[in-house]
């Protein structure tokens, strides 16, 4: 009975000890993550000379690399593709973002750290007209903010949930140089994925 009391009292012990170094801080470490997710577009209203064009929710996936500037800060890069329809044809946007995230220890759980961050992005869309046109979308610099958590399953290895709102001005839609309307590439994104560090 005695052993298997101390045998537990270790076993505690050593989860509490992995669990206080899976959240402790993120100075210094680098790690890759991968997600997916639901994307919701902007009501994307440019007139096409046949009405307003609706777009509807799609799907977002991508990965990026993290970086721990200090226990609180982290800088992180990521690339995303979005894909979704609308009334007037098929868009692709890819998001290529650069920000900085805060993350907030929490004294009561050391395996969860929320995080609030922002950003810019780089969004440059594909467009597929469902009449065959052979139109052009602009690249469009915007800016982001999101909140998220990861929760530590291991000292390495987190499930990451993330909320992003991307917001970027119009952009012009041309065909052979001639503007036929205007692309809203804001959005809002909720995804889950993992994320992996190396040290």
């Amino acid at each position: 009975m005695k052993q298997m009391i101390v045998c537990g009292l270790v076993a505690a012990a050593i989860a509490l000890a992995s669990g206080t170094a899976m959240a402790e801080g993120i100075k210094g470490r680098v790690g890759v993550t991968g997600r997916v997710g639901f994307q919701i577009p902007a009501d994307n209203e440019a007139e096409f000379g046949w009405g307003n064009n609706k777009t509807d929710t799609g799907f977002v996936g991508g990965g990026g690399f993290i970086y721990g500037i200090d226990s609180n800060w982290a800088m992180e890069l990521e690339a995303t593709h979005s894909s979704f329809e609308s009334d007037t044809g098929d868009f692709g946007v890819t998001d290529i973002s650069l920000g900085a995230q805060y993350r907030i220890r929490v004294p009561e759980s050391r395996k969860l750290v929320p995080y609030l961050g922002a950003g810019l992005d780089i969004l440059v869309t594909d467009y597929d007209p469902y009449d065959g046109a052979s139109l052009h979308v602009d690249t469009a610099v915007g800016a982001h903010l999101r909140g998220g958590i990861d929760y530590f399953l291991t000292k390495d290895l987190a499930f990451n949930a993330d909320a992003k709102f991307v917001l970027a001005p119009d952009v012009d839609i041309t065909y052979q140089g001639i503007h036929t309307g205007d692309f809203d590439p804001s959005s809002f994104s909720g995804t889950v994925g993992l994320r992996y560090f190396f040290n």
